[in-house]
């Protein structure tokens, strides 16, 4: 019985969280009380528990966890600007008279705002209240709307620079490290931020292409959901030079950022802290920067931070008291005697991490799961980089999976009474299959993820 008690801890973590338990404090106190029980009881090294200090210091000295508030900075003030509505604008304007334009433009706009904040449920509640009253106003379904919304939101997860790959990156590579010493590796071979990045371009932008091939579908097949557009733009070039004015700014700031890392000019803390500059110099040039904006979005900041920092810290005293059970060797001899190999452990993880995905934050799961199965996956012979988009991708559609997938509650919070909840599920199902199938090809073809890292790093 005894050997099976980080499973019966990971269980009852899981059970605290259900009853609604803020995640950092269940975390910790649900260690906590394991460890107090182990060490009464003589079966568990108080050792463990006073490593907690070290692990906390190399927390709040990893430059690389500098950049999860610049990022967010980032991502905050450039939702002030009202990036995101003139980008819509001009860009639903230069698509009028195409079946299907507005649909992609918001796809488009929505991959623009991705990858220019990337934290998921601001995309999904700036997209909901500038797009869908247009799209309804327009004669689209309710369904094709919604789902268009909520997919097009949800790329925050694996469209770079993205939080969510941040704080993978720096999971994965002490998992990887870990690995590599419990094979009796000793390299100084990691997983950078920077990999992640770039290994999510490709399959980031397979998957916009897959939606935007699904919307122009639609118009053309199926035009009692998306009617055809009759209106033709006034005058081509005026619209086409006020989608360039509008355009130019974010997307020159998202070159920059992730250029920067790409070439090694910059690491990705540095680079984050010039898009939070190139950002506010955004805001003020567009004459939005106001006393009350900064305050907000310095709140907003702060606010994020600190939950992410708190949840960090008792997802580290679970991992110690975890470990201390001897967790990392049940966990691995698990995998180890899993039919399949190596093929079944990822699979049960990846479905693991998928339902945990309804009642957990990427957040939560990145700081909890990964360091547990990460190590074991990872000496198995994965590849770090490829893992890690698995992961964001699988998230993502989580995220949109009914009933309880995060993408839906915060469209549902800022749609109108009219629409009904089942009109957004029955939208994101035909999205959730499109990921679906990018899982399965990059399963396929994990050369989808490497070869570009491979490719820019050799």
């Amino acid at each position: 019985m005894t050997e099976y008690l980080p499973l019966i801890m990971f269980a009852a973590a899981c059970i605290v969280l259900l009853f609604g338990y803020p995640v950092a404090l269940s975390l910790a106190g649900t260690a906590l009380i394991f460890a107090a029980g182990g060490i009464a009881t003589g079966v568990f090294d108080i050792a463990f528990l006073l490593a907690t200090p070290n692990r906390l210091y190399g927390l709040i000295t990893n430059q690389t966890l500098i950049a999860v508030p610049l990022f967010v900075f980032m991502g905050c003030m450039l939702q002030r600007s009202k990036l995101a509505e003139n980008l819509l604008e001009s860009m639903a304007e230069l698509f009028k008279g195409s079946n299907g334009g507005l649909g992609i433009s918001v796809a488009i706009v929505g991959m623009l705002l991705a990858a220019s904040t990337g934290i998921v449920g601001a995309t999904v509640v700036t997209m909901g209240l500038i797009s869908l009253p247009t799209m309804l106003k327009r004669g689209y379904a309710p369904s094709i709307a919604t789902g268009t919304i909520c997919a097009t939101g949800t790329l925050g997860q694996i469209i770079p620079p993205s939080i969510a790959l941040v704080l993978l990156g720096d999971v994965l590579s002490s998992a990887y490290q870990q690995a590599q010493r419990d094979m009796g590796i000793f390299s100084p071979d990691t997983v950078s931020v920077g990999d992640l990045f770039v290994g999510a371009i490709i399959p980031g932008l397979c998957l916009v292409a897959l939606y935007i091939i699904y919307i122009a579908a639609m118009a053309k097949f199926r035009p009692d959901l998306i009617p055809p557009e009759d209106e033709k733009p006034e005058d081509t070039s005026a619209v086409a030079l006020s989608l360039l004015h509008d355009l130019t700014p974010p997307l020159l700031l998202i070159v920059v950022v992730l250029g920067s890392i790409l070439s090694g000019i910059a690491t990705p803390t540095e680079a984050a802290g010039v898009g939070a500059f190139g950002a506010t110099l955004l805001a003020l040039l567009r004459k939005k920067l106001t006393l009350e904006v900064a305050r907000d979005v310095c709140r907003t900041t702060t606010r994020v931070t600190c939950m992410v920092f708190l949840i960090l810290i008792g997802a580290s005293i679970f991992s110690l008291v975890f470990r201390g059970y001897g967790g990392d060797d049940l966990i691995q001899s698990l995998f180890n005697d899993m039919p399949g190999g190596v093929f079944t452990a990822t699979l049960v993880v990846m479905v693991v991490i998928f339902l945990l995905g309804f009642i957990l934050d990427f957040i939560e799961i990145t700081f909890v799961v990964v360091p547990i199965v990460g190590p074991a996956l990872l000496a198995m012979g994965l590849d770090p980089v490829w893992f890690g988009i698995m992961i964001a991708l699988n998230l993502q559609t989580s995220f949109l999976t009914p009933p309880f997938g995060f993408s839906l509650f915060y469209l549902r919070g800022v749609a109108p009474d009219s629409i009904a909840t089942s009109d957004i599920y029955k939208g994101v199902i035909p999205f959730i299959m499109i990921q679906l199938l990018m899982l399965g090809l990059l399963a396929a073809w994990p050369e989808l993820a490497t070869w570009l890292p491979d490719k820019i790093y050799s």
